[in-house]
């Protein structure tokens, strides 16, 4: 499947922001299942890319003179190969059995995981973990915020995307498995959730298996990967810092639509 992408995010300030900086990963990069077949990103002046040390691709976009708003936009077209489950990677997974403050598994975290998937250690253990999980931390838009950790957000028992996706791996992390949250991009015909996504990988077998909680998915179909990372804050498409401007209000709109292929006779 060739998917089509189109991000717009702006953000407007009340004030005047004297300077700012932006950590973008908005750039996907070739896997086993997936090729970029093109990809732009339209920011305020030129940015050189390099990676970060989690292997995301990293733009940071520095704005020292005074704005009062910042448009960033990302276009592209990326093959996807729903055929591919895993993925192999050369780097270590070890790193991603640590523990964060959005992750941290507490007893409640800890009890439910070994509950949920039998004690399995394996990939059928962590499908039933993802449903068990589906069911307990109701899809409810609006109901945390990005700093809500997952033992709030399985407390309370609302949340989005990246709740469920922190939920996964404080689970995963305390049955010993390495696992990593992702951000990206999804195509679904549902209107109920956004195109862009959070979901986790857990390494199994000596490959990463993706395992997505919102929409109870552990096979990655139709998911684009941007970024990796511990948390959110390590993989989020858009993460900056400011001095001045006040009261923020960002808006994004993201389009994912499948890329039609005209076959040549």
């Amino acid at each position: 499947m060739r998917l089509s992408i189109s991000h717009d995010t702006t953000y407007h300030y009340e004030d005047q922001v004297r300077n700012s900086i932006q950590y973008l990963r908005m750039t996907p990069h070739d896997s086993e299942r997936q090729r970029v077949l093109s990809w732009q990103l339209t920011l305020p002046r030129p940015v050189r890319a390099q990676l970060d040390p989690y292997g995301n691709i990293l733009h940071v976009l520095t704005l020292e003179e005074p704005h009062e708003s910042i448009l960033i936009g990302a276009r592209g077209q990326v093959e996807i190969d729903e055929q591919h489950e895993a993925e192999h990677e050369s780097r270590s997974a070890l790193p991603f059995l640590r523990f964060t403050r959005l992750t941290e598994a507490d007893e409640a975290l800890r009890e439910f995981a070994k509950l949920q998937s039998h004690s399995r250690p394996d990939r059928s253990g962590l499908i039933d973990l993802m449903h068990a999980l589906n069911a307990h931390i109701s899809y409810q838009p609006g109901s945390t915020a990005v700093e809500t950790s997952a033992a709030q957000a399985f407390a309370g028992g609302v949340g989005v995307c990246q709740d469920h996706a922190h939920a996964f791996l404080a689970c995963a992390r305390s049955l010993g498995i390495p696992a990593r949250y992702v951000s990206g991009y999804l195509f679904t015909d549902s209107e109920d959730h956004l195109a862009s996504h959070a979901w986790a990988e857990a390494w199994l077998d000596d490959a990463w298996y993706s395992f997505d909680v919102t929409n109870c998915l552990a096979k990655p179909e139709r998911h684009l990967k941007l970024a990796v990372g511990l948390d959110y804050l390590d993989a989020c498409p858009v993460r900056g810092m400011r001095r001045g401007g006040g009261v923020e209000q960002m808006h994004a709109h993201v389009e994912v639509a499948p890329l039609i292929q005209v076959q040549q006779q």
